[in-house]
């Protein structure tokens, strides 16, 4: 009972209440039978209704995680402000583009001598996250950090912002929750993947174009490879907007484990199911043949699935459980990586994403695939090897990939001779230097957009 009770409120608190109430007599519609009489002999239900759904309802809910934010003027004080707008800055939730835009964010915020506000959509701040990140890159901050909370599915709240406040988005639907709320001239929208694939061709993939679209915002794109894939797709307004920065990988974070332990060698696989760019499927049937060609041999390898919502799945036709490592904190990641011999790492995007980056940056050796103009990362590391995205390619890299994870001296001179960056402020440099100078003025005159 208490169970469905939470689940109604839950229901209400997301959805609203004539929502939850539709779905309680629907409930109760099928548990009678659902035939007309047993609906009618309930009192205050309405027969003709029930079942129907208010389109403009559906469309709102559809729509709702790019509601506007609930904004209030307030005259500016003698410090500035910028805004970085995210889903979440907790613990589960730090890796990879969160934790970069906490960065970008601090050391823009620092630049402008201008405080920094996290303002979350989808789950209160916890500070703990951002002191986590900034501390394991020696990042401080001159004024104290504010937090705030815009629940998209909360029409109560109510955030003040100044009326020169600048705004850093982190996703398609982030940056389209500000365009309704403050003039695009005040937004840098981080830019960290091409968003439009995360969907198939649909709703959400026309809106998330369409945003991308925009003629008037200000783009920051991680890696060159994905701000030429853009451009290269037509976002004209990219080029003509947009910069882009190298990510980095401080060896105070990143680096081969010291004390690494004798034994078994570790295979890392990045296992995803629920986000299906990382082509989980494919990846499960690489290590299948791997394992069953003797490319991979078990006797000398633990592999090691790392990830969220992993499946309990055994390996080697049912005989090879691996083990599973799900929502690790920064530095139980940052530590297996240390770790890490060998891994498979896919992404069916033109950006090369985090993990081929910070397991290369931790001396590992990483096979990937090629995707667009993402065809080779060997200019980041010799360690990092791309393969066309089928079983055969990919079996066959991994078996080069072992072998050279196994050759500890041509692995560590890979690893010495690599050019992934080492800091931060150098990365975000040049970014920063233009938009540090930017006129916080004309860009709060410029014409709010229109939905």
């Amino acid at each position: 009972m208490f169970d469905a009770l939470e689940r109604a409120l839950r229901h209400q608190r997301i959805h609203g209440t004539r929502s939850m109430l539709r779905e309680m007599m629907r409930r109760v519609r099928r548990r009678l039978g659902g035939t007309s009489a047993t609906a009618a002999a309930i009192p205050g239900i309405v027969v003709d209704d029930a079942g129907w759904v208010n389109a403009r309802e559906l469309v709102r809910k559809h729509r709702q995680a790019c509601a506007p934010l609930r904004l209030f003027t307030i005259p500016r004080a003698d410090v500035g402000r910028i805004t970085l707008v995210t889903d979440s800055i907790n613990r589960g939730s730090l890796y990879g583009g969160v934790g970069t835009s906490l960065i970008f964010a601090a050391l823009l915020a620092r630049a402008r001598g201008e405080r920094l506000r996290l303002l979350t959509r989808t789950e209160k701040p916890q500070p703990g996250g951002l002191q986590t990140v900034l501390g394991a890159y020696g990042i401080a901050l001159d004024h104290e950090v504010e937090f705030a909370f815009a629940p998209f599915y909360d029409e109560r709240y109510e955030v003040d912002a100044f009326e020169d406040e600048q705004f850093i988005t982190t996703s398609w639907w982030t940056t389209s929750a500000t365009l309704g709320a403050v003039a695009s001239g005040r937004i840098v929208y981080l830019l960290q993947e091409d968003e439009r694939m995360f969907y198939p061709h649909g709703d959400e993939h026309l809106r998330a174009s369409q945003v991308m679209s925009h003629p008037d915002l200000r783009f920051v794109v991680n890696t060159r490879l994905l701000f030429d894939h853009l451009v290269g797709s037509g976002l004209a307004n990219v080029e003509r907007n947009g910069m882009w920065f190298e990510p980095s990988f401080p060896p105070a974070v990143f680096r081969p484990a010291a004390d690494r332990p004798p034994g078994k060698r570790t295979l890392f696989f990045y296992a995803r199911p629920n986000n299906v760019r990382n082509l989980f499927v494919l990846g499960l049937d690489v290590l299948e043949t791997a394992i069953a060609r003797g490319v991979i041999d078990l006797a000398t390898w633990d592999i090691v699935f790392v990830g969220k919502d992993i499946p309990r799945i055994r390996l080697d036709d049912g005989r090879y459980t691996p083990q599973r490592l799900e929502n690790l904190d920064w530095g139980q990641y940052a530590a297996l990586a240390g770790r890490t011999d060998l891994a498979l790492c896919l992404m069916y995007t033109p950006h090369p994403s985090y993990p081929p980056f910070d397991l290369a940056a931790s001396g590992a050796v990483v096979v990937s695939n090629r995707f667009a103009n993402k065809q080779d990362l060997g200019g980041y590391s010799a360690n990092i090897l791309c393969a066309d995205a089928n079983t055969e390619a990919l079996v066959a890299a991994l078996a080069d990939g072992a072998r050279l994870a196994l050759d500890t001296p041509a692995r560590e001179a890979n690893f010495r001779a690599g050019r992934l960056g080492t800091d931060w402020k150098a990365s975000f440099a040049s970014v920063i230097g233009r938009l540090a100078t930017a006129s916080a003025t004309t860009a709060a005159t410029a014409a709010p957009p229109r939905d």
